[in-house]
């Protein structure tokens, strides 16, 4: 009787089981199927398992017509220019490789119809005992979103270009009434002239932030990346640095790995040189970055030292701006590098700022593949970290020919060969 009763429970059991799973299977079709975005399943061999409505409608594909083919043929990736992105660089291919999850916001799509539309794209690997077996792609069209960006974009960059004229205008004014050559004033309209110039100076420091970051979002950033030897290029970039800092009562120091000296001697009189550290980036962008982290440093330490570093291995070069300053209080670290954003307390009130300066150092350091974050505690200071690939000395002798072979290219006259 027990056994029979067992027996009844286990096949009802399994027509249990089997009615779940068959609606699960009902209930995530149906969601596949009116979700907008594109939905693609693609196996090992790049070849398309499960397409979605969605998707079919983005690329201009059937769903029956794009299930079973190579995913390289439903979803043809272009540059700005229309030129189809090369085999080795497609993320379909990639995400097998590095079995990394891959976000491309910036990606353009040609569909059948070979019409171009802006997509965002995310591509998910599926692990099977640590092995990459599939992938999920989600993309969706942002070709609206993408239209009303530029728009914003050349809005902000032709205001602040014209704007920066007037402003300019104004600002020459303003110190011609404030010379005493040129003009004769009392005390009380000097300090309402002074006021005013000082004010002209930040709305046009402003009008350039916008003009950059503008340029920065939308690829029209000039850059003239060379070789360059960050040891030397941050030991003079500190020593030019160090005037502002230095008349506020700061200590400033260049730090290279744990000597505070770009050099040393032994006591025996033999002097040992720093490593050399090599970086490819425009030399003009990266002082930039640095005097703009120096400066806030300035800005915000009212005591102490500021400390300008480098060290790195064979893989990256890190510089970095250290300060024993106010710190960041630890919710807005994620966000000091946004546009726009401003830690909001009575120290930033006071000292003002365009919120766009951290924005650009980001956008800088990534046209040169790197890395730039920050670590901070309130009290106690922060450090700016920035990362950028070493190059190695083949590295730098091949630049180094094709700079000198190519006219096109910048010459590359101050590098230190190891």
């Amino acid at each position: 009787m027990l056994g029979v009763g067992w027996g009844k429970s286990g096949r009802g059991s399994k027509r249990s089981v089997a009615k779940d799973l068959y609606d699960d299977s009902l209930k995530f079709e149906a969601i596949i199927n009116n979700i907008e975005d594109g939905v693609l399943l693609i196996d090992g061999q790049n070849v398309i398992r499960l397409c979605n409505p969605g998707a079919g409608q983005i690329c201009g594909w059937s769903a029956e017509d794009a299930t079973g083919i190579s995913v390289e043929q439903v979803i043809t990736l272009v540059d700005d220019k229309g030129q189809p992105v090369p085999a080795n660089e497609s993320p379909f291919s990639k995400v097998f490789r590095t079995g990394e999850v891959i976000h491309n916001n910036k990606a353009n799509l040609l569909t059948r119809e070979h019409k171009q539309i802006a997509i965002s794209l995310t591509i998910t690997p599926i692990l099977t005992n640590a092995q990459v077996t599939d992938a999920i792609a989600v993309f969706r069209d942002v070709s609206e979103e993408r239209a009303e960006e530029q728009q914003r974009a050349d809005f902000i960059s032709t205001a602040s270009h014209e704007m920066r004229t007037p402003v300019a205008a104004i600002e020459g004014y303003l110190a011609l009434a404030l010379n005493d050559k040129v003009a004769t004033v009392d005390n009380r309209a000097r300090n309402y002239l002074e006021k005013a110039h000082l004010s002209t100076e930040h709305l046009g420091h402003l009008f350039q932030d916008l003009l950059t970051s503008a340029k920065a979002e939308d690829g029209r950033l000039t850059s003239h990346p060379v070789v360059v030897e960050l040891g030397g290029f941050l030991e003079q970039l500190t020593n030019d640095l160090r005037f502002s800092a230095e008349a506020k009562g700061l200590f400033v120091e260049f730090v290279v790995g744990s000597n505070t000296t770009a050099s040393r001697a032994t006591e025996g009189g033999e002097r040992v040189l720093r490593p050399f550290y090599y970086a490819y980036a425009d030399p003009d962008r990266l002082r930039e970055v640095i005097t703009n982290l120096f400066d806030n440093a300035v800005k915000y330490t009212d005591e102490g030292k500021i400390s300008i570093g480098l060290t790195g291995d064979d893989q990256v070069v890190q510089c970095y701006v250290r300060d024993s300053g106010q710190g960041i209080p630890a919710g807005d670290v994620p966000h000091v590098f946004q546009k726009f954003y401003r830690v909001d307390n009575s120290a930033t009130r006071t000292i003002g700022g365009t919120g766009l300066g951290l924005f650009i150092c980001r956008k800088i350091i990534e046209l040169y593949n790197g890395r730039i974050w920050v670590e901070s505690e309130v009290g106690k200071g922060s450090t700016f970290y920035i990362n950028l690939p070493h190059l190695n000395n083949q590295k730098v002798r091949e630049l180094q020919a094709t700079a000198t072979n190519n006219p096109q290219l910048e010459p590359i006259n101050s590098i230190a060969t190891p």
